[in-house]
């Protein structure tokens, strides 16, 4: 058998391993880590409902889905322009935006890894040669050169270290926009909870002012008594005392309702001087009955950042897959074709044409360690994003189960909060009575109100709590996006 009938027998079979290569990708393949394997949130019995607190007890159901737009769920037509305002106008978001979508021209530009790298040129120059470079001795004088050419080439990905590049690209797209997503979430938490806690300032002042006129009219009761020699003057001092004290809180509350309504400006991506502050209060909220619950099964498919974590993991079991092709051969085919003359009426023509077919291929022999270490640090990356996926899931679950127990015990504290207003507006009542009788002292009447007024404070910010926690329970679950993806990412 001749060589050449050798070569035309073997020709088929490295074609076939070519094209063999070509289809292998080098690993780790990724795969999404599995759910957890646990049936519950918190230890224990996890709890069903809420105990009843103001005639309203909440309920968990895993049946119910979380709409995208959770915060509708609290019936308030302020909270809702408050957060669409926000999402429509917070620079954050329009980062986030603007970062996904640098992620997608990113990948998109990856991507052309797959195609035939081509590019033209077209270049004219005058050169005039020495007249010894050769020993032949050019005598030509000074001429014109003119040259148009085109060149392909084309990179086997025979071990998909490209593939991977790419897939690593992919996965840094799902990255963001999860964070985008995350980014959504939280800002529409930051604005019902500010929204909220303004609520509870405005309330606390109306209180306070309630307060205030009854103790004014405490003071004036006891220094007509005063005048009239029934109780001393140190009685009279006692209650004016207490006035001054419950006035100096209303400049606190006071600042802190405009930090809340500075903060929604802020938020909204507005100067605090260009906005109006909401009109909201406790009554225009409805607190939420039936809470959606989704399984823990589900909560790593629905929480933006255990998403984020699972797309960082995959990015750098891709980077591993680079890696490790950068150890292992790389072959480029290139061809080149065009024309060069020293006239451009000739350029064109047979004698001009100028053509070239190449073939290369590179194998690190010898790199000092750099390419193994390289390809060791990237499976170190992978170790520590795993560890770190791990313990966004473990923070997913706590925050889940911290937002159940605490609207559990929201509900028992308020419930034991309104029975103690109750309790304390009743002995408030007795005590002046039993005064006005002259069977109780001042001493007393200012015990009972002050019990009085810390009970009522202590119900409105309990009050608030509870409406604040039903907020963390939806950001802890995710926000609801995945019912309604395409709408929110319209906004």
């Amino acid at each position: 058998m001749s060589m050449s009938a050798r070569n035309k027998r073997a020709l088929p079979l490295v074609t076939g391993a070519t094209l063999l290569l070509a289809g292998c990708t080098v690993g780790p393949d990724f795969k999404a880590p599995d759910p957890p394997a646990v049936p519950q949130y918190t230890s224990g019995t996890q709890p069903s409902a809420t105990a009843p607190a103001r005639n309203a007890a909440q309920s968990f159901d895993i049946s119910a889905a979380l709409p995208a737009e959770w915060w509708s769920l609290f019936a308030s037509p302020a909270l809702d322009q408050a957060v669409k305002d926000a999402l429509q106008g917070s620079p954050s978001i329009a980062a986030a935006r603007a970062t996904l979508k640098e992620a997608q021209d990113e990948l998109k530009s990856g991507e052309g890894a797959f195609y035939p790298q081509i590019s033209a040129g077209f270049s004219a120059a005058r050169e005039h040669p020495a007249t010894n470079a050769t020993p032949l001795k050019f005598h030509e004088g000074t001429f014109n050169l003119f040259t148009l050419s085109g060149e392909v080439s084309y990179t086997l990905d025979l071990f998909g270290g490209e593939r991977r590049q790419v897939e690593g690209l992919s996965a840094a797209v799902d990255y963001q926009k999860n964070a985008a997503r995350a980014a959504s979430l939280t800002l529409a938490a930051n604005v019902a909870n500010t929204l909220i806690a303004l609520a509870a300032y405005r309330a606390e002042i109306e209180a306070t002012q309630e307060i205030v006129g009854f103790e004014k009219k405490q003071v004036a009761l006891a220094g007509v008594t005063a005048r009239a020699g029934t109780q001393s003057y140190a009685a009279q001092l006692s209650l004016e005392t207490q006035l001054e004290s419950i006035e100096a809180t209303l400049p606190a509350l006071r600042q802190k309702a405009s930090q809340a309504e500075h903060l929604l400006a802020v938020l909204e991506g507005k100067f605090p001087a260009q906005s109006v502050p909401a009109a909201i209060a406790f009554d225009d909220l409805t607190l939420p009955r039936k809470l959606p619950l989704s399984l823990p099964s589900s909560l790593t498919r629905e929480r933006p950042d255990i998403l984020e974590a699972e797309a960082n993991l995959h990015i750098a079991s891709a980077q591993v897959g680079v890696a490790t092709a950068a150890m292992l051969p790389d072959i480029t085919l290139s061809g080149g074709s065009g024309y060069s003359d020293t006239a451009l009426s000739s350029l064109f023509a047979g004698p001009s044409n100028l053509w070239s077919l190449g073939a290369g291929i590179a194998q690190p022999i010898f790199e000092g360690g750099m390419l193994y270490y390289r390809r060791e640090a990237t499976k170190d990356a992978y170790d520590a994003a795993a560890a770190d996926y791990r313990q966004t899931v473990l923070t997913a679950f706590q925050q889940v189960a911290d937002s159940l127990r605490a609207l559990e015990h929201d509900a028992d504290a308020l419930a034991a909060q309104d029975r103690a207003v109750a309790t304390a507006h009743r002995a408030l009542r007795l005590v002046q009575a039993n005064y006005s009788g002259g069977l109780a002292t001042y001493s007393d009447v200012l015990i009972a109100d002050a019990q009085y007024n810390q009970a009522r404070i202590a119900d409105i910010e309990a009050n608030a709590a509870r409406y604040q926690d039903t907020v963390a329970l939806f950001t802890a679950l995710g926000g609801g996006w995945w019912n309604d993806d395409e709408k929110l990412a319209a906004r």
